[in-house]
C-alpha cells in the first residue's frame, strides 16, 4: 500500500497484472468507499421511508429484463459525452438541463452514465465498474473515465443550441483551485484518471461543436487534444490534471453504458427525489435505454 501527503494507494495497471507489480497513483478509493456506504444507507432508508420501494424495485427489474435495448435507434442520434468526477451527481445536472430544454417527457431524457475515453475494452467488449469479478473489464484499468452521455437533435441548428447549453452546464461544475492554479472539479476527493475531465465529440477538436465548447469555457481551462488513455508502466497517458479538459473523438473512443445500478442514482452526499431515482429510472428502463450490460449488477 502506497502512502503520501496526497493520499495515494497501490494501483495495478493492465500490463502489470501479468507481472504482479504495483505502482502509486492518486487514490480513487474515496468515491468507491462512499458509494458502498451510500448504497447501504440509501437502501435501508428507502425501505423504512417508502414501504412500496421494494415493489418499485421489482417493477424496475421487470422493465429492465423485458425491454429490448434500442441500440440501433440510439446510434442514429448524434451524441456527446462529458466527464468530470463521479458521474452520479453529474447525471442529475444533465437531466435537469434536458428538462430545461423542454425534454419533460421521460422518453426524451437521454442523459446516461457510462465509461469512455480509453482505447480498450475487456473480454466480450465489456467495460465495467470495480465490483465486477474479472479485473480485465474494470473501466479505469482499461483507460476509461466516468462520463455522462447526452443526445443531440438530428437537426443541426437545434443540435448546436443544445450543445451550447450542455457545455455551459459542464463548465459550471468546476471551482477555483487553491493557490490560483486554474480550475478543479467540485468533488476533488475523486482523483485519478478514472475521474479526469474529458469531453467526447464526434470528430474531437475537428468537430463543428468544438467552437461552442471553447465559447462555454469561460474559465479558460486548457482544452487538450486526447487520443485515448492507456497506461504505460502504470502511468496514464491522459491523466487527471488540474485545469485540463481532454477533448477526444467520440467516434474513435465510444461510450460504454454503465450498469443499471449506477443510473439515476443519488449523488455523493446528496439525496435526490424518488421521482428521479425510481420513477424516472423505471420509465427510462421501460424505454429500453438502460438494461443489462454483461457486468455485475447490484440491488441498489
Amino acid at each position: 500500500m502506497c502512502r503520501s501527503l496526497a493520499g495515494r494507494r497501490a494501483f495495478t495497471s493492465p500490463a502489470q497484472l501479468t507481472h504482479g507489480q504495483s505502482v502509486c497513483r492518486p487514490a480513487a478509493a474515496p468515491c468507491r468507499a462512499m458509494r458502498v456506504a451510500a448504497a447501504a444507507a440509501s437502501s435501508k432508508a428507502q425501505q423504512q421511508q417508502h414501504p412500496g420501494s421494494m415493489l418499485a424495485a421489482a417493477a424496475l427489474a421487470a422493465a429492465v429484463l423485458t425491454s429490448p435495448l434500442t441500440a440501433a435507434a440510439a446510434e442514429s442520434v448524434p451524441t456527446v459525452y462529458f466527464g468530470n468526477g463521479c458521474f452520479w451527481g453529474r447525471q442529475k445536472d444533465f437531466v435537469d438541463t434536458e428538462k430545461a430544454l423542454g425534454r419533460t417527457n421521460p422518453a426524451a431524457i437521454s442523459a446516461l452514465v457510462g465509461y469512455a475515453g480509453g482505447k480498450q475494452a475487456g473480454p466480450d467488449g465489456k467495460v465495467c465498474y470495480y465490483y465486477n469479478a474479472d479485473p480485465r473489464t474494470i473501466y479505469e484499468r482499461l483507460g476509461h473515465a466516468e462520463v455522462v452521455q447526452v443526445a443531440l437533435s438530428d437537426e443541426q441548428q437545434s443540435a448546436e443550441e443544445e450543445f451550447r447549453t450542455f457545455a455551459k452546464t459542464y463548465f459550471t461544475d468546476f471551482q477555483k483551485a487553491p493557490g490560483g492554479h486554474g480550475m478543479m472539479r467540485l468533488d476533488p476527493q475523486d482523483s485519478g484518471a478514472g475521474y479526469r475531465n474529458v469531453v467526447g465529440l464526434p470528430g474531437g477538436v475537428n468537430s463543428p461543436y468544438f467552437k461552442f465548447l471553447q465559447e462555454a469555457n469561460v474559465n479558460n481551462m486548457e482544452l487538450r487534444v486526447g487520443r485515448g488513455n492507456v497506461y504505460e508502466q502504470g502511468v496514464p497517458k491522459e491523466g487527471d490534471d488540474i485545469n485540463v479538459v481532454w477533448v477526444v473523438d467520440s467516434n474513435e473512443l465510444p461510450f460504454y453504458r454503465a450498469e443499471v445500478y449506477h443510473q439515476f442514482h443519488n449523488g455523493l452526499g446528496k439525496q435526490f427525489s424518488p421521482q428521479y431515482t425510481r420513477e424516472l429510472k423505471s420509465a427510462v428502463a421501460a424505454q429500453g435505454k438502460i438494461g443489462p450490460t454483461g457486468c455485475l449488477e447490484l440491488p441498489f
